[in-house]
């Protein structure tokens, strides 16, 4: 096989689709705010539907709208003709994707959302296509040449396409207030919604594995008390359980330094008496932040009532995949 410039060949398509997507600025005008207007007022779903790879493409920006907090799904418009189409509904919005603008799939189905009253939004390389000419609103996703050089295969018009299709997407985001908690809700089971949905009461250990002391304990019994919870600390607290301070492996060591005598010191004399803690109501996402600022492997968890009621060590939050 001769030698080929593999590099130069990758360097050209990214020229050529960079420069289809800068040129998409350009294009941003009332239609695009026409769009989003018709979207964002929707009371059904955005049914997004292409086909081919067009299809593709809109299977994508149809996930992003629904993760987003727009609801969407994709139809495909072959079998929205043998059916599929008792799932669009009058109060449904249809985005339409074709680069033609002249898809017979989608062109057959035009007279039907026309007759339903449903809103057609479309993403065309034509403006004077027939699809265009019909739509509420149209998205000029034209480019200068695709990067295949056959100029067959759909390479930068279905770039611009999924670019145009992530700028209606956020800027329904942003119109919407949609924050890190809506995203996390929509993915419960992935890393991120376990960091944004996690709360601290989820994981953390409670009743009497919860290391405490009272205040007049002794240091000797602070110390079998931390030896038999494991957490590398202890609260002290007072008869009605409010939280007045702790001690930790760290304390340990400073007492050591300063020579005290364990078996007569007070614990109280000795504790941190404004000790970092996270409430009950915290989600485990904020609880790692605190341990990760303060360089600190256990957290104590307390109420609005300033008990102690649960400890946190960084092993629960890298079993939960918080971290």
């Amino acid at each position: 096989m001769p030698h080929f410039d593999f590099i130069s060949s990758g360097l050209r398509t990214i020229s050529i689709e960079s420069a289809a997507v800068i040129a998409l600025s350009q294009r941003l005008d009332s239609e695009f705010n026409k769009a989003c207007e018709l979207i964002l007022n929707c009371s059904g779903r955005i049914i997004v539907t292409g086909m081919g790879k067009s299809g593709h493409v809109g299977k994508k920006i149809a996930a992003t709208l629904a993760s987003t907090g727009t609801p969407a799904f994709f139809v495909h418009p072959a079998e929205a003709s043998h059916g599929d189409l008792g799932m669009i509904t009058p109060q449904d919005v249809v985005l339409a994707l074709s680069y033609s603008g002249t898809s017979n799939e989608i062109l057959t189905l035009l007279p039907l959302f026309k007759r339903s009253g449903i809103k057609i939004i479309s993403m065309t390389g034509n403006p004077y296509s027939t699809l265009a000419e019909v739509s509420e609103a149209h998205l000029n996703i034209a480019v200068e040449m695709e990067a295949c050089p056959l100029d067959l295969a759909p390479t930068a018009s279905t770039t611009a396409t999924l670019v145009m299709g992530d700028a209606i997407a956020i800027a329904l985001l942003e119109a919407r207030g949609f924050t890190a908690e809506d995203f996390a809700f929509s993915h419960p089971g992935g890393a991120l919604g376990r960091k944004l949905l996690l709360r601290v009461v989820d994981i953390m250990h409670t009743g009497d594995k919860i290391p405490r002391v009272a205040a007049n304990a002794s240091l000797h019994q602070a110390l079998i008390t931390m030896t038999e919870k494991g957490f590398g600390l202890t609260t002290i607290v007072d008869n009605n359980d409010q939280l007045l301070g702790i001690y930790t492996d760290g304390d340990l060591r400073r007492t050591i330094d300063k020579g005290i005598d364990f078996k007569t010191a007070a614990i109280c004399d000795l504790m941190n008496r404004t000790p970092k803690t996270v409430s009950d109501k915290a989600l485990a996402a904020e609880a790692l932040k605190i341990m990760e600022d303060l360089k600190i492997t256990a957290l104590i968890v307390r109420n609005e009532q300033q008990c102690p009621v649960g400890v946190l060590h960084m092993h629960d939050l890298l079993r939960a995949g918080v971290v």
